[in-house]
């Protein structure tokens, strides 16, 4: 049971787009102002699994960054595009977008963006390893190339972000319980931060673990904390998406009325956003 690849990298989106760095009162800010607004925007279009939408915001970002000549913000704009692409199925003009961020960071001077770049660049190498069925042969790869990077990453957002990456890779490689542990952390700073979509999917994924354990009461209990935090921020289709995995493991568990009963109820919320073709898969699971 796990999200579709697209919709985790959607979900991690945000990250790319944290700004930190205070600016001097002496400054003209108005164009990294209206770029940092416009990432924001692109990011939670993207946190919601709506890419179209997030690469007009992005990409309009990522203009203003280079008007302005901000190689930081243009490295995060740049990493938020890169994302983007990969969720609508362009790997390759993601991976450029993804080295350009990396070049521009390594320009900044900053070495926490640097370590960001090259993180996101792991778990774009990890994604496309998934899609090709073959994520545990470059999983382990990742977890080193991430441990490295960490220790350079300030901002605790960005340290959720490496936490979050981690536990997809350990997933990969069936070490289901320091999976959860580190969705554990960066769930932590989610939370603390208030943001509460981002919680939401690390509750997610920590369902997706217990439920590849074969422990299914754990996996209902975290999708139910995953779908009371979207509730709380109208994250429509994480709720469907939820609802959809919940039918899963109540399927799995024996219980076909719940079961059938929730993939109704995810088919609805689908419906409700447009998504008639995943409507129709939630409905076609029912047992």
């Amino acid at each position: 049971m796990k999200r579709t690849i697209a919709l985790a990298l959607l979900a991690l989106a945000l990250f790319a787009g944290c700004s930190t760095q205070p600016r001097n009162q002496g400054e003209i800010t108005d164009m990294r102002r209206q770029a940092e607004a416009q990432l924001g925007r692109g990011n939670r279009q993207a946190d919601r699994s709506e890419p179209e939408g997030a690469l007009f915001f992005i990409e309009d970002a990522l203009r203003l960054a280079i008007l302005a000549d901000d190689s930081g913000l243009r490295a995060r704009a740049g990493l938020s595009l890169g994302n983007a692409l990969f969720a609508l199925g362009l790997e390759s003009e993601a991976r450029a977008a993804w080295a350009e961020a990396l070049a521009e960071a390594e320009s900044s001077g900053s070495r926490e963006l640097v370590a960001l770049a090259r993180s996101h660049a792991a778990r774009g190498a990890l994604f496309s390893a998934i899609t090709a069925r073959s994520g545990a042969a470059v999983a382990q790869s990742v977890v080193e190339e991430l441990a490295r990077e960490r220790p350079h990453l300030r901002d605790p957002l960005f340290v959720a972000f490496s936490w979050t990456v981690e536990a997809l890779a350990l997933g990969e490689l069936g070490r289901f319980a320091q999976a959860e542990a580190a969705s554990a952390r960066s769930r932590a700073t989610h939370e603390r931060a208030r943001l509460f979509e981002l919680a939401a999917f690390d509750w997610f994924m920590i369902a997706s673990f217990r439920s590849r354990s074969g422990d299914l009461p754990g996996a209902r209990a975290a999708l139910e904390a995953s779908i009371e935090l979207d509730r709380r921020v109208e994250n429509s289709w994480g709720l469907a998406a939820s609802w959809r995995a919940l039918g899963d493991v109540q399927t799995r568990a024996g219980n076909r009325e719940a079961a059938a009963a929730a993939y109704a109820r995810s088919a609805g919320i689908f419906s409700a956003l447009g998504h008639e073709a995943a409507a129709q898969d939630a409905l076609s699971r029912a047992p």
